[in-house]
């Protein structure tokens, strides 16, 4: 019997109407409905005509969670009088309730994908209603584009629904743009909760840190356990309390562990039957309940007996690090979109009250909707999916967010690296079986290359470990979690018994085809050994999975993975002593350096060349390293260097040359010979080329070392090491910049003298060092000059004179005014000092003479 009372209590039934008269008139709408309102529920079953007056048809329903499909089977089969299975049905992968008279299924997006791919035209079904478009899943927007692709190719008489929680639904009706030409899909708009609630700011108190990776500061839990108990003094009714993620809900558990509730741990990896009871509700009479929750009770679950919420305004949103090819997860602050949902559940039996574990002011900063999963996530089952519909780029599907560009690059290189596209990015025979599998890219590689190995049977086992990551109670090692699976009785070990029971049908036994020689595996062909033992199993099935993750063990701790990224285990783990391993899950924060292990299994170095042989490449290895030049043939995995042998003077005269150009780089060019001749011609060039430019060069340090290809040549090309340039006369070298070509190179002499010679006959050496040429001469061997000398560009010299004893007496830049008006106190002062020498009163009518008075007179 149908219960007409409770359909009756739905505000959404009065929107029905209008969206039933919407999906004759144009085929697409968008429904918004807040939460409680019964979108999930009561309109697949109009649409079906399961209830009202409509015509019969067949509806698919699509969840983003497993836990939302079953629910909202279980609720629909309830206001019909019927059981699952019936007029109502759901599949999820691994797990199928249908029936021939079922008319609405309810299904994961990934299943609708799945089907998708199989039957585009999705035959006999009628509507597809895509529900809580907001959350922005990457399945559910990759399941709307090709949706909204097969209606304007395929099937123009399919209806389809974008049903949303949040005011998102002019994007969605923009996407959804009419065939007929008509502009956008019209909006449908459903009315409020049915009670209502009042929202509580609870601020945490100072000095609570902020989340980072998948941290979250201990005092803070602890504000969140104090602000249930708190909501629970104060008000009647079951509590629902968001929390991130499962390990902060272990934790408060703990925290409530002497409250006089029964606490409830909900969460996508609990048991079926821990679900079903929390959905269930209580007993009449019963204890009250304190429900801890992820995000899967945001949306599309109605948790009977709730009045109150908790949220602690965490979420969890995926990342990706595609250059090392690690996934993470991060701590982020909840949207006002999420904290609106959360907020829903309070009101939707009676008015409700919500407290809010942070500080009202702070709502303003919160994004208004969560980060879209296309713009952060990692993006190979996209691209692959994008692929097998024949739109590799997927600039031609009707998405809200463009994919970026760096993902997909990424994306498409794992691709073809395990031989799923080819290089144009279409999908292969090999890449479509993948896509068939229902398994990341990556874990379908695995699947079917090590099957040959080690058997169907095995080879879907441990893939459907890592498919859904065991229990961290299980331990970092994947062979043991295998063992401890196969003997567990929770619920992941039934959920992981059925999918490895879904993953070996889908495979059976994998033929020659299949295997790695087809370019996604050993680059000789010939695939990995057999192995025997479940250890060797689940290595190589995991190495095949990640082999960027493969890593030997370093010298003193941790591991190299063959991507570059070092990782480290937690102390104690028995995987320590192990010479390779395989990393099934890895985390690295913005804080570290090294990745986190978090399951990884043994492998040995022929596995590893197995999984990983595109990574593995031999050659010679020349570089500068602890100031000479390092010259090795060497093999390699990826990062990993796996044996080396010292080139003597074999090696690659060019990688040589390449080093040794990086050597003096590094080190600069006093690793060449600098005689003083050599120093004192750079320092004339460098005046040169600051007073005239062009066509004099530049010789300071960049310069000289961003031209050293040209004027070290043939030297530099017969040097094998350090010391080689030692012998280079830098000098010799220089003269192959002089402005030969223009003729100017033969003035060098007469623009910058490297000596002048002055009044008494000697030659005096020019210092070219600082701003100006200096000339340092001794005051007596310039009288009888009246100007100072000049050189290039009319540039007078500073002239410093000299005592007897060839001591500073006097500096000057013009020696006629020196003469003039600053001899007479030098002469006045210096020659009580030295009266052998002359010091005449007039020092430009003297002579100059380099010698004492007394022997000036007997030279005459």
């Amino acid at each position: 019997m149908i219960r007409n009372d409770a359909l009756d209590r739905l505000p959404v039934r009065h929107a029905v109407p209008e969206l039933l008269t919407a999906l004759e008139e144009r085929g697409t709408a968008v429904l918004y409905a807040p939460p409680g309102s019964g979108k999930t529920t009561l309109v697949p079953l109009a649409l079906a005509g399961l209830i009202g007056d409509g015509p019969r048809r067949r509806v698919l329903v699509a969840e983003p969670r497993r836990m939302a499909v079953r629910a909202a089977a279980r609720r629909m089969a309830w206001l019909l009088g019927e059981e699952v299975g019936e007029a109502v049905g759901f599949s999820v992968r691994g797990e199928r309730r249908t029936g021939p008279a079922t008319r609405v299924e309810v299904v994961t997006t990934g299943v609708l994908l799945q089907r998708l791919q199989r039957d585009p035209e999705l035959a006999g079904v009628d509507v597809v209603l895509l529900d809580e478009c907001h959350e922005r899943h990457l399945d559910a927007d990759t399941a709307m584009a090709f949706l909204v692709d097969v209606r304007a190719t395929l099937r123009p008489e399919l209806k389809l629904i974008a049903a949303s929680a949040t005011s998102d639904a002019e994007a969605w009706s923009q996407l959804l743009t009419v065939l007929d030409g008509t502009g956008p899909a019209p909006i449908v708009w459903g009315k409020g909760d049915v009670h209502g609630y009042l929202v509580r700011f609870a601020a945490p108190p100072a000095g609570i840190r902020p989340a980072h990776g998948t941290w979250v500061d201990p005092a803070f839990q602890r504000h969140v356990a104090a602000t249930v108990r708190l909501a629970c003094e104060a008000y009647e009714g079951d509590v629902l309390c968001f929390l991130p993620g499962t390990g902060e809900i272990a934790r408060t558990a703990g925290l409530l562990a002497d409250l006089d509730a029964d606490v409830l741990q909900l969460h996508g990896r609990a048991p079926a039957a821990v679900q079903d009871a929390v959905l269930k509700g209580a007993e009449p009479g019963g204890r009250r309940r304190v429900i801890l929750s992820t995000s899967v009770a945001e949306s599309s679950l109605t948790v009977p007996g709730v009045r109150i919420v908790v949220d602690s305004g965490l979420a969890r949103e995926p990342r990706m690090d595609h250059a090392r090819g690690l996934g993470s997860l991060a701590t982020v602050p909840v949207s006002l979109a999420g904290s609106t949902q959360r907020s829903g559940r309070s009101g939707r039996e009676a008015f409700g009250v919500v407290y809010r574990c942070w500080a009202e002011a702070e709502d303003g900063s919160r994004a208004r909707f969560p980060s879209p999963e296309i713009e952060i996530a990692d993006l190979a089952s996209f691209a692959l999916r994008a692929a097998c519909w024949g739109d590799p780029s997927a600039k031609g599907l009707a998405l809200l967010d463009t994919p970026p560009a760096g993902a997909m690059a990424a994306a498409r290189s794992v691709l073809t690296a395990i031989g799923a596209v080819d290089e144009q990015g279409r999908a292969t025979e090999r890449g479509l079986r993948m896509s068939r599998l229902g398994v990341h890219p990556r874990l379908a590689r695995a699947l079917l290359d090590s099957a040959p190995a080690v058997g169907a049977r095995r080879a879907a086992e441990v893939v459907a470990l890592l498919s859904e990551e065991p229990p961290r109670e299980y331990g970092d090692d994947l062979a043991a979690a295998w063992r401890a699976a196969r003997r567990g009785a929770d619920g992941y070990g039934a959920r992981w018994k059925a999918e490895a029971r879904r993953l070996e049908r889908s495979v059976g036994e994998a033929g020659p085809g299949d295997r790695a020689g087809k370019g996604a595996g050993s680059r000789d062909g010939s695939g990995a050994p057999a192995p025997g033992g479940e250890d060797a199993v689940a290595g190589l099935v995991t190495a095949y999975a990640f082999p960027e993750r493969v890593a030997r063990a370093r010298e003193g701790s941790g591991f190299l993975m063959v991507s570059g990224t070092g990782a480290e285990l937690a102390e104690g783990s028995r995987l320590g002593s192990a010479p390779w391993l395989a990393v099934a899950v890895a985390d690295r924060t913005a804080r570290s350096a090294t990745a986190r292990v978090r399951l990884a299994a043994v492998v040995d170095e022929s596995m590893a060349r197995a999984a990983a042989g595109h990574l593995l490449a031999s050659g010679e290895e020349v570089h500068w390293e602890d100031g000479d030049v390092v010259a090795r043939s060497v093999s390699r995995l990826g990062a990993v260097e796996l044996a080396d042998r010292p080139l003597r003077d074999s090696a690659d005269p060019g990688l040589v040359r390449a080093a040794l150009l990086d050597g003096l780089r590094r080190e600069g060019l006093g690793l060449l010979r600098w005689s003083r001749e050599s120093q004192e011609l750079r320092r004339r060039l460098g005046f040169l080329h600051r007073v005239l430019g062009d066509p004099w060069p530049e010789v300071s340090e960049e310069a000289l070392l961003d031209r050293a290809e040209e004027w070290l040549e043939p030297e530099l090309s017969r040097a094998r090491r350090r010391a080689d340039l030692g012998r280079i006369d830098a000098g010799q070298a220089l003269g192959r910049l002089l402005p030969w070509a223009t003729g100017e190179a033969g003035r060098l002499d007469e623009l910058a003298p490297e000596r002048i010679e002055v009044p008494s006959g000697s030659r005096i050496r020019v210092d070219y060092g600082g701003e100006q040429p200096v000339l340092a001469v001794k005051l007596q061997e310039m009288f009888g000059l009246a100007e100072t000398p000049r050189v290039a560009a009319g540039t007078p010299v500073v002239v410093h004179l000299l005592s007897p004893a060839g001591r500073p007496a006097a500096v000057t830049a013009d020696l006629a005014s020196f003469w003039r008006e600053g001899y007479r106190a030098v002469r006045a002062e210096l020659r009580g000092r030295y009266p052998k020498h002359p010091w005449p009163e007039d020092p430009v009518g003297a002579e100059p003479t380099r010698h004492t008075s007394a022997r000036l007179r007997r030279e005459r």
